[in-house]
């Protein structure tokens, strides 16, 4: 039983971090596309949070392709492995806005405190997708352990 348990995580310690990037790449790049080509589920919750706020004056058309485009490229570079930084502070400017509606428009989020809609709920799971980030990038190597000035100037002192 020992070994197998070994066996099984050394596996998924081998490949988590790629198949998490290729899970943000599925998801963020399908998503974006399906909000581009305006076909997107997610249209109208767009379209309303458009309405409640300072971006009203932006074509619901126009930031949906822009939206679809963005999300769409952080799925790109997500895949790839020295981009983490840049993945993960787009990321999170993604997510603190995918979480707006939760607080601008509770009539569409909850059907009572504590209770979300499915559109409530489809917003929350973002947090899943928050901590595999959360888990990505804690395997990014330090930038004073990388190939910086600094770090060839620790090694002469």
């Amino acid at each position: 039983m020992e070994r197998c348990d070994y066996c099984v995580i050394t596996f998924f310690r081998k490949y988590a971090d790629e198949f998490a990037r290729f899970a943000f790449f599925f998801i963020f790049f399908w998503f974006g596309i399906l909000k581009i080509f305006q076909v997107s589920a997610a249209g109208p919750l767009v379209n309303n949070l458009l309405e409640v706020t300072f971006l009203s004056f932006i074509p619901a058309s126009t930031f949906m392709v822009g939206l679809g485009t963005f999300e769409a490229l952080l799925g790109v570079i997500a895949l790839i492995p020295r981009l983490e930084r840049i993945t993960f502070i787009l990321l999170g400017f993604h997510m603190l806005t995918t979480m707006f509606p939760l607080f601008l428009l509770p009539e569409i989020t909850w059907h009572q405190p504590f209770v979300p809609t499915l559109t409530g709920q489809y917003i929350m799971k973002n947090l899943a997708l928050l901590g595999m980030s959360f888990l990505l990038f804690a395997h990014v190597r330090p930038m004073s352990e990388t190939h910086s000035v600094f770090a060839e100037e620790d090694k002469k002192a």
